[in-house]
């Protein structure tokens, strides 16, 4: 301070300098925490969990009505949810393979999918979802495209795009691509079409640890036909929650540890991982790092943990080996 009790120049430059210094911090915070931020995701620390390189993102839909037009069904879509928003996702979670599934909104038109493929080639798969109408020809040029099965979503008959009467046809017409059929029917349902599945000529593909109840999962008969399933070799299962399979949610989903924990110890060889980005459907957009954090739980083993997330993605959807 001057004599008259008011601050000197180098003082009021000191303080000038130590506010621009501050400023800066809150500035750098604030870029930081952009950086980490992804649409449709909470959150934007980076998961515990460290992903091994080539890591699969196994289960996530693309939504890009700006170049490709939703169908006309009754069901919102997520915005923000093309392949610049999620390989902000990818570098987030440290994942480098992904596949892409074409979602209900877009019904039969699997072109929003295919274009995703070829973004982020060679590294992206996909599954399609088709009617018996496509023609074989089509059908090579989707192989070619990247496209490793077809989806059948039946839990919600009301946005459904496809029949159950169309899985067994179209199956017989896969086999020859060595293509799955992708399941994502509620647990009742699977174990109602037992007898389906047990006839399909294609390997299986429950969505959403086939969507087993959050309350005695480990007891419902949907279990035991799945389980059934994967100890023959015929089945695979995605470790991906979502709301309708956890009613206990973030940060621990403790009500879906269990049957995950189970399934790693008797059939590691058969499960992949998915985030489930955008979301679809969910209330609140979760945590994406705490979504990934939970293989940690599922399958402490470090060697686990890789093939789930590497070699046995590699091998379902014929990436090369790592």
């Amino acid at each position: 301070m001057g004599s008259d009790g008011r601050p000197t120049r180098r003082a009021f430059l000191e303080r000038a300098g130590m506010g621009a210094f501050g400023a800066g911090l809150v500035l750098r915070a604030a870029a930081a925490h952009a950086q980490g931020a992804v649409p449709n995701s909470s959150g934007t620390a980076r998961p515990t969990l460290q992903a091994p390189p080539l890591a699969c993102d196994c289960h996530m839909h693309i939504y890009d009505p700006a170049r490709f037009p939703l169908a006309p069904v009754d069901r919102a879509a997520p915005t923000n949810a093309a392949v610049p928003q999620y390989r902000l996702l990818q570098k987030r979670l440290g994942t480098m393979r992904v596949i892409v599934v074409n979602p209900r909104n877009y019904a039969t038109d699997n072109r929003a999918t295919l274009d995703a493929i070829a973004q982020m080639a060679p590294n992206a798969r996909g599954v399609a979802v088709v009617h018996p109408t496509i023609a074989d020809g089509e059908l090579k040029q989707f192989h070619a495209g990247g496209i490793r099965g077809i989806r059948f979503s039946l839990g919600d008959p009301k946005t459904a795009a496809v029949t159950e009467d169309m899985i067994e046809p179209l199956a017989k017409r896969i086999a020859a691509l060595g293509w799955h059929v992708q399941i994502n029917w509620t647990a009742d349902q699977i174990a109602a079409a037992a007898a389906l599945w047990n006839r399909l000529p294609t390997p299986l593909v429950f969505d959403h640890i086939g969507q087993l109840p959050a309350a005695g999962g480990l007891a419902h008969p949907a279990y035991a036909v799945i389980r059934r399933l994967l100890d023959a070799g015929r089945a695979w299962v995605k470790l991906s929650v979502t709301y309708t399979n956890s009613r206990v949610g973030p940060p621990g989903y403790d009500d879906v540890v269990q049957v995950g924990q189970a399934l790693v110890k008797a059939v590691p060889e058969r499960l992949v991982w998915g985030s489930n980005w955008p979301h679809p459907n969910e209330p609140k957009a979760p945590d994406d790092a705490q979504l990934f954090d939970l293989m940690a739980r599922w399958a402490p083993d470090e060697g686990t943990r890789r093939r789930i997330l590497v070699s046995n993605p590699a091998t379902l959807y014929e990436f090369a080996a790592s």
